[in-house]
């Protein structure tokens, strides 16, 4: 109701324009909140989706089979990480150092190459042969052992190929097919087995140094006997008398003598190789 002077007209006014004003206020505050919420939310989406794995998720990915002590392993790594890279990741798989690891695909891995130079691709098997520290340590010690023993019971006796167990098998004569020998040199173990050599019962004996699988075949014209190269306790040797181009070996299978595989005509430049390989010394070619 106006006053004369209007006064009262004015007040009015102003309390309606100040009512009709709250609703709007209320908006802004809850449109402020929701607003803040959806950034809360946003960042709650950011944070779960980037773990720090972006970046290998952009490079180009292989899957492996990698293969140990009978046990496979898959492994999902960058086409151009290293032969070192991939040992690593074995070592995160198995827990067997990468000193102590020999990696196989079609041949030796070569640690500065590109699993993309070496041409691996999907589902490719990855050989890895090894042994942990304390398999080395626990294996070691009784194979030192035995040496030793060995050694000792050597110098009591007579020359090996002066025995009669071992005349009745040298004296049949060096083997026809025997392969050629080079006296007073060494040479790496050929990528062919080892052939034309004789047994303790005379037949005739070749040896497949499986490095892949980490075992000696000894074949005859029987069957073939798988030995790993681990469960051999020592190697000894004895070049043959007049034909010191030649050795006659034994692989210690077990802890006495009956346990000894006799081999006989091992050409003489690859008796050490033979020792270094069976024993542990890798020879890589």
């Amino acid at each position: 109701m106006a006053t004369q002077d209007g006064s009262e007209e004015v007040i009015m006014e102003t309390e309606a324009k100040s009512k009709e004003a709250e609703p709007l206020g209320e908006c802004a505050e809850k449109g402020e909140a929701e607003a803040l919420s959806d950034a809360g939310n946003a960042t709650t989406q950011d944070s779960s989706i980037s773990n720090g794995d972006n970046i290998d998720e952009k490079q180009e990915m292989v899957d492996l089979k990698i293969i140990w002590n009978k046990i496979k392993y898959d492994l999902k790594i960058p086409v151009d990480s290293t032969g070192a890279k991939l040992k690593e990741s074995i070592h995160s798989l198995t827990g067997l150092p990468p000193a102590m690891q020999k990696v196989m695909y079609k041949g030796l891995l070569p640690e500065d190459k590109t699993l993309r130079e070496i041409k691996i691709t999907n589902g490719a098997k990855i050989m890895v042969v090894g042994s942990t520290i304390n398999d080395v340590l626990a294996v070691n010690t009784p194979k030192e052992v035995i040496q030793q023993e060995v050694k000792a019971e050597e110098n009591k006796k007579e020359p090996l190929c002066r025995q009669k167990q071992h005349r009745k098998v040298l004296d049949k004569g060096k083997p026809d097919d025997v392969m050629p020998s080079v006296k007073g040199t060494k040479e790496r173990l050929p990528t062919v087995p080892l052939s034309g050599m004789y047994n303790k019962s005379g037949g005739k004996v070749r040896l497949t140094f499986k490095l892949e699988q980490d075992q000696l075949w000894i074949g005859t014209k029987e069957r073939t006997e798988k030995v790993p190269m681990g469960s051999i306790k020592n190697v000894v040797s004895e070049p043959i008398e007049g034909h010191e181009d030649y050795s006659m070996m034994a692989f210690q299978l077990g802890p006495t003598e009956a346990s000894q595989y006799w081999v006989y005509w091992v050409p003489a430049q690859f008796v050490d190789a033979i020792k270094d390989t069976v024993l542990g010394k890798w020879q890589y070619f």
